[in-house]
């Protein structure tokens, strides 16, 4: 001890810390000083095998448990630590490094605890003010030098004691982490000793024992817990008093169908009870067993090689088919909706919801409301739809790609099944960036091994028996459309203070310091993507109204030839394709119809739906305030002659 601490910031345990001694150097000055100061050969060959050796260095469960606790709360943790280099070059950390956000290691950087220097580092590259920090340390030197700098701090003689005091300043517990949830917010608190009297009373003498609570981090249009309650882990889902999104049926119907489509084949959840008496929990809720698995948040499937993220994308069009495939008389699902007319209803809802949620001009909103209308597809198979189905609402097997469960049914119906795999496309068009749902939009997916936007529909039309309609264009639209209504209502809740809360300041352990993610940017993320959204909307909405042309085209083996399929493009650019096919050849621009009388029967039905489309078109290309069309519009699109 003396040898290593001797000599202050010239200590050899700081400077063997710092790097700027290596191990040989560092065993050799050691060996040296215990020689001067004992006066006898100290053997130093096993110091370093000791101190790293597999019970040394292995990470204490509660420790583990603590930082995905803290994790799952939306918080930052980063790793602040004087840990060497070891012999073979690598870092000597007793922590598992991807639990953290942000690593410092004083060797990397030449600073050490309690260099204010390194705290500062620390912070920066967290992006947080002092004040939003705790650090936990051992070191009563190191603890001083973050508290001169506003970083609140606790002393770690005890870790129980030391998390119990860390507990008390962020406001929920350090233990009983279960993946995909947190701690039950504050507003969203559910009276326990009812629901434990239910349960009892629901499971009898099968299951009894405490109760413990915690609340998953998805979903907005009802509470969703997990419960363990003595052996038995459960999930009971809850309606809101009103919810934040349209359409969300009651959650006694929501029961009725996962019900059905169990026992029709569809891997769905298991549900055990439904309780619509209010007095109990103060609205109606149902149970289901707990599906332990894998969720993939990030559609590029980064901890996954190529043949697997193949085989992920394969399941995930399986699992649709058949959720569309099901035989809604055997399961007694004919009158769970209207038949035929499923879009008209959405398109209808969503408006209104954009509506009541509007705080300012979004332009491509305005024009998609007129346009969406104006292209309904002329007729609609009806099947079960989920109604919100993507990657992050499966449920995965951990070691292979089979779907144990789809989650997510607060939008079920009957319905159009294209608008379950438009919606199921939407990240093929979004950006990595994206935080609501991240996309696909910047990789090279033949590398990455996921099948393109055309290959997963040929996939899925392949189980179905079909074609992909001609429309496909408008299915996007639409599906971009209810996103942005959906982002446009959160942004207007963020106003009012309504959105989710993120609790606390942070924390710095030993080396941790942990944060609050920056709220004030939620509110104004949600309306950029919105935005954002309703353009990528609009663009398909262009595409469409390019291949209506394509398909009216009199001279169709010069016509030009608008794909279906967008690019995959930077984050702000537009994806529509210009690509014409192999062997065509541009036509000058001459008119495109003589005159109106030159055309007989379904020809001028034809024509005047394109004269309709082309009258909305148009308007806004010439109203006030005018949105700067695109040189490929104003170039092709011109007003049929009368």
């Amino acid at each position: 001890q003396q040898a290593l601490h001797s000599g202050g910031e010239n200590s050899l345990s700081l400077k063997y810390a710092r790097g700027e001694l290596t191990t040989v150097e560092f065993l050799q000055e050691l060996g040296q000083q215990c020689f001067e100061i004992a006066n006898i050969c100290v053997p130093l060959n096993s110091f370093l095998t000791n101190l790293i050796r597999s019970e040394m260095i292995k990470q204490l469960p509660i420790m583990a448990e603590a930082i995905q606790c803290i994790r799952a709360e939306g918080l930052k943790i980063a790793l602040l630590s004087n840990s060497f280099q070891l012999p073979n070059g690598e870092s000597f950390l007793p922590l598992d490094q991807k639990h953290f956000d942000v690593v410092v290691e004083a060797y990397r950087e030449g600073k050490c605890k309690p260099d204010p220097h390194i705290y500062k580092l620390c912070l920066e590259r967290l992006d947080v003010q002092p004040q939003e920090s705790i650090f936990l340390d051992n070191s009563s030197q190191n603890l001083k030098a973050a508290a001169q700098l506003g970083i609140k701090t606790v002393k770690v003689d005890d870790l129980e004691v030391a998390f119990k005091e860390l507990e008390t300043y962020l406001g929920f517990p350090l233990k009983g982490f279960v993946p995909y949830t947190r701690s039950v917010r504050p507003t969203m608190e559910i009276p326990k000793d009812s629901l434990q009297k239910y349960l009892e009373n629901v499971f009898s003498d099968q299951a009894t024992g405490s109760l413990t609570l915690r609340q998953f981090v998805c979903g907005q249009s009802a509470q969703t817990y997990f419960v363990k309650f003595g052996d038995r882990s459960l999930v009971l889902k809850k309606e809101l008093p009103d919810s934040l999104l349209p359409s969300a049926p009651a959650v006694g119907r929501e029961y009725r169908v996962l019900k059905a489509l169990s026992e029709a084949g569809v891997p769905v959840p298991t549900v055990l009870a439904l309780c619509e008496d209010r007095s109990i929990l103060g609205t109606p809720f149902y149970l289901m067993e707990h599906c332990a698995g894998h969720v993939y948040r990030d559609a590029s499937l980064p901890t996954l090689l190529p043949n697997q993220r193949r085989a992920i994308y394969a399941a995930m069009s399986e699992v649709l088919s058949k959720i569309h495939s099901t035989d809604l008389r055997a399961a007694r699902l004919q009158d769970s909706g209207d038949h035929g007319n499923y879009i008209q209803q959405q398109v209808d809802t969503w408006t209104k919801q954009y509506r009541a949620m509007e705080t300012h001009i979004i332009p491509a909103m305005e024009r998609l409301i007129e346009w969406l209308p104006l292209h309904f597809p002329e007729s609609q198979k009806t099947t079960a739809v989920h109604g919100n189905f993507r990657l992050d609402n499966l449920i995965f097997h951990p070691k292979r790609p089979e779907v144990l469960a789809v989650l997510g049914w607060k939008f079920s119906i009957l319905g159009d099944p294209i608008s379950d795999l438009a919606n199921n496309c939407m990240a093929y068009f979004l950006p990595p960036q994206f935080d609501p749902m991240k996309g696909l939009a910047k990789y090279d997916l033949r590398h990455l091994g996921v099948p393109t936007a055309e290959e997963y529909c040929q996939k899925y039309c392949g189980h179905m028996g079909m074609e992909l309609p001609e429309n496909w264009n408008f299915y996007m639209a639409f599906a971009f459309f209810r996103l942005a209504a959906m982002l446009q209502g959160l942004y207007k809740h963020s106003l009012a203070g309504e959105e989710p809360n993120h609790t606390g300041p942070a924390l710095q352990s030993l080396s941790i310091l942990l944060l609050s993610p920056g709220r004030s940017a939620r509110g104004k993320s949600c309306l950029e993507h919105a935005e954002f959204v309703a353009d990528l909307a609009w663009d398909f909405a262009i595409k469409e109204g390019f291949r209506v042309f394509d398909s009216l085209s009199i001279a169709k083996p010069f016509a030009k030839h608008y794909s279906t399929w967008a690019r995959q493009g930077p984050f702000l650019s537009r994806s529509y394709s210009t690509w014409t096919r192999p062997g065509t050849v541009p036509v000058p621009a001459v008119p495109l119809i003589a005159s109106f009388s030159s055309l007989l029967g379904v020809a001028q039905g034809l024509y005047c739906k394109l004269a309709r489309i082309l009258d909305v078109q148009w308007s806004f290309l010439i109203s006030q305030p005018r949105c700067t069309p695109r040189p490929v519009l104003e170039k092709k699109v011109r007003p049929l002659p009368s």
